[in-house]
């Protein structure tokens, strides 16, 4: 059987990030690929009730404290469903992962940013993605996109977002070849078509030519 692929989507709230994972796996589909779509934090159980206390705790949570509810979620997640995805072949598309949490708890919260990419490589055991796509957006349209209504990390602030996006900025300079950086202020269509090559391109050297 054919080792899968794991390739992350990210970018701040409002990217339009979530809608290009949909975009990408309907194509995918149509290809004939076999395709599971996931998150973080909240794709299982366990992590649906972290997420909860993450993005609608009416208590206050302690920067640390959010941060290894994240991590906790992750290695749960990778455990649990990500690998076992992989090793059966399937492609696996997932909205957040690592980056997020060095770009919002390393450059948004001022965490140590080499601290937290160790903690990260514990969390994930090994285990990399494939492709990351980041979707950069200027931070004033981002937040215009959310709207009015906010969960607790987006209404943390417009420096806060700010800094979130130089830090994705940042760890894009870092490893261009892994994360590749999309024009998300475009049209949905253009953002889709840039996407998509970029997608066609990563299974031409994984996996050979995509399917007809």
């Amino acid at each position: 059987m054919t080792k899968g692929l794991f390739i992350t989507f990210e970018g701040a709230d409002g990217s339009g990030k979530t809608t290009q994972l949909e975009k990408v796996k309907t194509f995918l589909e149509q290809k004939g690929y076999n395709v599971v779509t996931t998150r973080e934090p909240g794709a299982l159980e366990m992590g649906k009730k972290i997420r909860e206390i993450l993005l609608h705790s009416e208590e206050k949570v302690a920067d640390k404290c959010e941060l290894f509810l994240f991590l906790a979620d992750r290695a749960q997640h990778i455990e649990t469903f990500i690998k076992p995805a992989i090793n059966q072949g399937k492609i696996v598309l997932c909205d957040r992962h690592t980056d997020s949490t060095v770009a919002y708890q390393g450059y948004g919260r001022g965490g140590d940013i080499k601290l937290l990419k160790e903690l990260n490589k514990i969390a994930v055991a090994g285990l990399t993605p494939d492709l990351t796509l980041l979707f950069d957006v200027d931070t004033q349209t981002a937040q215009n996109r959310v709207g009015s209504e906010k969960d607790r990390m987006e209404s943390a602030g417009m420096q806060f977002h700010k800094k979130v996006r130089d830090g994705y900025l940042e760890l894009q300079r870092e490893e261009p070849k892994r994360i590749k950086l999309i024009n998300a202020n475009n049209s949905i269509e253009k953002v889709y078509e840039d996407t998509k090559d970029i997608i066609i391109k990563l299974i031409q050297e994984k996996l050979g030519d995509i399917n007809a």
